[in-house]
């Protein structure tokens, strides 16, 4: 009667089956009693705060937002500003970390020990205490709006932020929407071109210059202009201009070099982890070392990086999180404030975690997708 009990893989499923079933108990089990306590505490549950106004403001943000918006839009707010955070933060991170990770292999003493010693400060102190010391520096280390520094015409440094100069397109809609149809469309020819074998892509900074030109002269044509709003003291503080505030570069310079620590050791460990054999090969060819790491070294050492490049890309992502610490208004410190004024806080918790992993699994994404695009095919 019991002989199936024998087979190895009925007593598998049965096994998976009785676990998934004590984990969705205790799920369900869980959920019935926090709504219970809740209930008895008269904490309302549910999302429909997402559309009472938010009755708090935003110091900073993309979106336009006053307090008698809705916590929905205010959390839209929260969330570019994460996103902005983190696509700036990543690509100076990439630069600089580049950068260190050459400077790690260079023959120049000096220069490896100052890059190493960046190295090893960077990645062995908490990002925490690196964000409130930026914020001290800028906030505190820095004179006040009347006495503000200006390392160059039109910039002003101060402890109410950077000031500088923005430019103001007038008449420039038609020949931007010309010059985006015009790269749009000899791309895709290009691109025709290629997938038929009649003529080879166009290089992007062709594209790039044949787009420009082409605005420059629609824009000349139509008589648009561009004039520059220049920030000017005013009182206690400047007015004009635009402004990066202290919070926003403190987590901008604790995000960046931080990771940068990170990103250059993968750069030179990757370097490393290419054959020596493939550096002597270059240089019997007559290639110089500049065109030898550009050409022959880089192209296989990307192939390494772009796993562990991934990981710091996603603790870029999740790091900002700490901005929180400075006073940055990101998506973490709206949904706080929100969790402060309403009491919801398992919502609260629950959209949270879910937008960070809709955009973690959406970097996840994309950096599997360029992997799988550079890796070597063995047939």
């Amino acid at each position: 009667m019991f002989r199936f009990w024998f087979d190895r893989r009925v007593r598998s499923a049965v096994w998976q089956a009785a676990i998934l079933a004590a984990f969705l108990a205790a799920i369900a089990w869980l959920t019935a009693n926090t709504l219970d306590n809740l209930a008895r505490r008269g904490i309302q549950t549910g999302f429909g705060f997402l559309t009472r106004p938010a009755r708090f403001p935003i110091s900073e943000g993309f979106l336009a937002y006053e307090p008698t918006q809705t916590y929905l839009r205010a959390f839209a707010v929260g969330l570019l500003n994460t996103i902005y955070v983190s696509v700036l933060a990543i690509a100076a991170a990439m630069v600089i970390g580049f950068v260190i990770g050459l400077a790690r292999r260079s023959l120049n003493p000096l220069v490896r020990g100052v890059a190493a010693s960046f190295v090893e400060a960077m990645r062995n102190t908490p990002l925490v205490v690196q964000l409130l010391f930026w914020y001290a520096v800028l906030t505190i280390g820095l004179p006040s709006p009347r006495a503000a520094l200006e390392p160059a015409p039109g910039l002003f440094l101060s402890l109410r932020g950077l000031f500088f100069p923005w430019p103001i397109l007038s008449g420039w809609a038609i020949p931007a929407w010309i010059a985006l149809a015009a790269v749009a469309l000899s791309v895709g020819a290009a691109w025709f071109g290629r997938t038929a074998g009649r003529v080879p892509i166009p290089p992007p900074r062709v594209i790039a210059l044949g787009g420009l030109g082409l605005a420059a002269a629609s824009g000349w044509v139509v008589g648009a202009s561009v004039s520059f709003d220049r920030p000017a003291l005013q009182g206690f503080n400047f007015s004009g201009g635009a402004t990066l505030t202290p919070e926003f570069m403190a987590l901008m310079l604790g995000l960046v070099l931080y990771t940068s620590a990170f990103i250059g050791e993968i750069v030179r460990s990757g370097i490393d982890a290419v054959p020596k054999g493939q550096w002597e090969a270059a240089r019997s060819l007559g290639l110089r070392e500049p065109r030898i790491l550009w050409l022959v070294i880089l192209p296989q050492a990307v192939r390494l990086m772009v796993p562990p490049m991934t990981s710091q890309f996603l603790n870029v992502v999740k790091n900002t999180t700490l901005a929180l610490a400075v006073g940055y208004p990101d998506f973490a410190s709206v949904i706080a404030t929100t969790i402060n004024q309403t009491g919801q806080a398992i919502e609260g918790v629950l959209i949270l975690m879910a937008v960070y992993l809709v955009i973690s699994l959406s970097v996840s994404a994309l950096m599997n997708g360029y992997n799988k695009r550079i890796m070597l095919v063995t047939r």
